[in-house]
């Protein structure tokens, strides 16, 4: 019985990820806030990466749980 840290992070990143995504989607018309990144819209693109991060790992997690032997 071992701890398996990439449930919780998974979630984390998975969590965040989608705050910043919705964050940054709704505030992508906002010249003003992306002049400092250069007109990048930075929150959109972590976030949409922080998403892929999270769910990469949720699903490394349930893969390595179902081929666990009980």
């Amino acid at each position: 019985m071992g701890i398996d840290i990439k449930i919780p992070i998974g979630l984390m990143f998975t969590i965040f990820g989608l705050l910043l995504t919705v964050y940054g989607f709704f505030t992508r018309l906002d010249a003003t806030l992306y002049k400092p990144s250069l007109g990048i819209n930075v929150n959109l693109w972590s976030g949409l990466g922080m998403l892929v991060l999270g769910v990469v790992m949720l699903a490394l997690a349930l893969k390595s749980r179902k081929s666990k032997p009980s």
